[in-house]
């Protein structure tokens, strides 16, 4: 009973979602003050609503309510709790429940925060958020309804997908979520100053920490389905160009330019058209990773749904949406003027160019991801892109963008200065070439990947160090007034440090690990001893044992090296009976110079078995830059410069609606 409730509930809140998109356009419209501060209401009960549906359904996976047909083919009685939990996401249905249920949330903030707005303003917002919203509710009430039920209920479930039960997609889907739909409040905003026609810095300092948000919720989401790959598929890479992978990382590069662009409005008033651009385009590629991931057009582990129904009503969502918020932004382009002048050299320039690289990267994967369909379409051939072109695309951007990056924040506003700055740049650049050479002096495998790698990080971090230091004024103040300077900086400032930081660990990690990883794969006896690198290792035995729903066979590694601690791995072998799928979980040991990373293989002797090793040097700082790049966004975030602005009503500059 509990669940036909939240069902109804579910279509409450899509009722909701309509209401709240025409009393919103219509009360703006004619400015019928009743009608526009309903909306706040509807945001609030559609959230209401929603979340009360999810919760319905969370219960019925938590007490294997085996006659709701999502949890009979998605869970099993004996799967622990927190696979229990996290199934309701796990699965293209549950997991469209959840998408609605942020969106309404994001809804609700904007109503809840949103009193500094003019009433209009807002209104139209959540028109356009009622409206996103209705859209996937339909989607998901008359295509993917999770609260359908079975007509004769099995005895036990038919569990989730094994890949799927792991601690790391209990929290990947949710962040990733974050992200992805968070992107539709700088989209309802564009859309909202479309309407009106005007937009100016106030504008932008409400669509900055949205957008900040959403990025940062991206690139957790990101990173941690990274780990999830490194660790749980057993094939020792973190990046695969997947179309999934691709699918969420062209929105978060388009996310990065809409920041920098941003950035541009509020300080300078110019940039606007180009800026609403982006911020449809963010959005725009959200809804595009949406239909890739559930459309069935491509295979991949990632993949929730292989329904070409379901994706024919995907894609009318994504046309409907992006062409709606073209169409509008081209009649009204001529509108959105924008006012300030600025020099060549200047950091509005290096913005431009910042964002002409970061379109640049998005096109390239956007081709590279729907080429082999484009193909198989128009010339029927089935082709694969694989990561030869993404790396041969992609990389030469990344080199531009890390050189350009220290260059463009030290420029300043409107008319840079390059002789003040040129100081910084000649120390950085010298300790910067003097390591990467260094470094290619010493290393015996004669790959460029290493030097170039070091060079681009040291010249990255080290650029942003200096920086800072020259904010405080380290060269012309005493010590004690230095470390005053240091303290009072704005939290802006020191998230910029830390994204700049964290963008360098990255480079360093990645080239680090392609230029000196060791990869072994052999036939291994119970008690043979073989040598990887500096590090040897010893196959103690394997033992056999049934834990929860699954079979498992753990082999027990020991790792000895010179005047080292000895290392015990324990890759394993996973059969899960019910759905007769097997998985292999890598045995990994982790610092902050190297990973030692195992994976048990087939059978191939009463006493011998393939065994998988891996040294990757410095590949944890990836995902240690993505947490600082991360860290440095919550921190621009919390900025009191990205709250919400107060609307200067007597400013032609500022967004004004009366």
């Amino acid at each position: 009973m509990l669940v036909e409730f939240g069902h109804f509930a579910v279509i409450l809140a899509m009722m909701l979602s309509l209401i709240q998109t025409l009393l919103g356009y219509v009360g703006a419209r004619n400015n019928w003050i009743s009608w526009i501060s309903l909306t706040n209401s509807t945001a609030l009960l559609q959230f209401a609503f929603t979340l009360f549906g999810f919760c319905c359904l969370v219960l019925a996976f938590v007490n294997s309510d085996f006659s709701v047909k999502l949890v009979a083919m998605h869970s099993h009685t004996l799967k622990p709790l927190l696979y229990k939990f996290s199934g309701v996401w796990g699965n293209h249905e549950g997991s469209m429940l959840l998408w609605v249920l942020i969106l309404t949330f994001y809804g609700y903030l904007i109503s809840l925060f949103g009193s500094n707005l003019p009433l209009k303003f807002r209104a139209y917002v959540l028109s356009v958020q009622g409206l996103i919203s209705f859209l996937f509710f339909a989607f998901l009430i008359f295509t993917s309804n999770p609260f359908d039920r079975e007509l004769f209920p099995p005895v036990d479930g038919n569990d989730l997908n094994p890949v799927l039960q792991d601690p790391g997609l209990a929290f990947h889907p949710p962040f990733l979520y974050l992200g992805y739909v968070g992107l539709s409040i700088p989209f309802s905003f564009a859309v909202a100053a479309l309407i009106e026609g005007r937009l100016g810095p106030s504008w932008a300092r409400w669509v900055r920490p949205w957008t900040l948000l959403s990025w940062v919720f991206l690139t957790l989401g990101i990173a941690l389905g990274s780990y999830w790959a490194y660790y749980e598929l057993g094939w020792g890479g973190w990046w695969f160009w997947d179309p999934v992978e691709n699918a969420s990382f062209m929105p978060w590069l388009a996310a990065t330019a809409l920041l920098h662009s941003v950035s541009v409005v509020e300080k300078r008033n110019t940039l606007k058209s180009w800026t609403l651009l982006l911020a449809i385009l963010a959005f725009s590629l959200s809804l595009i990773g949406t239909f890739i991931v559930r459309s069935g057009i491509i295979t991949s582990v990632h993949a929730f749904a292989n329904d070409p129904t379901r994706g024919v009503y995907l894609l009318m969502i994504v046309f409907l949406t992006v062409a709606g918020s073209l169409t509008l932004y081209a009649t009204r382009f001529s509108e959105i003027r924008s006012e300030s002048q600025f020099s060549v050299l200047s950091r509005e320039s290096a913005i431009i160019i910042n964002n002409l690289f970061l379109s640049m990267a998005v096109f390239v994967i956007f081709v590279g991801t729907f080429w082999p369909l484009i193909a198989e379409i128009i010339m029927r051939k089935k082709i694969s892109v694989g990561a030869p072109f993404f790396n041969l695309g992609f990389t030469p951007i990344v080199i531009f963008l890390a050189c350009l990056l220290p260059v463009g924040a030290t420029l300043r506003w409107k008319r840079g200065e390059i002789i003040k700055s040129t100081p910084i740049f000649l120390s950085t650049i010298i300790f910067s070439l003097g390591l990467s050479l260094f470094i290619w002096i010493i290393d015996k495998s004669g790959s460029l990947i290493a030097p170039i790698g070091i060079f681009l990080a040291t010249w990255v971090i080290s650029s942003a160090i200096l920086e800072v230091a020259r904010k405080i004024k380290v060269n012309e103040l005493k010590p004690i007034r230095s470390l005053r300077r240091l303290y009072f900086l704005s939290w802006s400032d020191y998230g910029k440090l830390l994204g700049h930081v964290g963008f360098g660990f990255m480079i360093f990690g990645i080239c680090a690990v392609s230029a000196w990883e060791l990869e072994d794969i052999r036939v291994v006896k119970i008690d043979q001893t073989y040598q990887v690198g500096s590090y040897q290792f010893r196959l103690n035995g394997v033992e056999n044992s049934q834990i929860d729903n699954f079979y498992s066979q753990k082999a027990t590694i020991i790792s000895e090296a010179k005047n080292r601690k000895a290392i015990t791995l324990y890759p394993e072998k996973r059969f899960y009976p019910v759905q007769s799928i097997s998985t292999t979980e890598a045995a990994i040991n982790t610092t902050l110079f190297r990973d030692l990373y195992t994976v048990l293989g087939e059978k191939k002797s009463a006493d011998s078995w393939v065994i998988k090793t891996y040294v990757k040097p410095f590949v944890v700082w990836i995902w240690l830059g993505a947490l600082t790049i991360a860290s440095g966004g919550l921190l621009s975030v919390s900025d009191r410069r990205s709250r919400i602005a107060t609307i200067n009503k007597n400013s032609k500059k500022e967004l004004l609606i009366t």
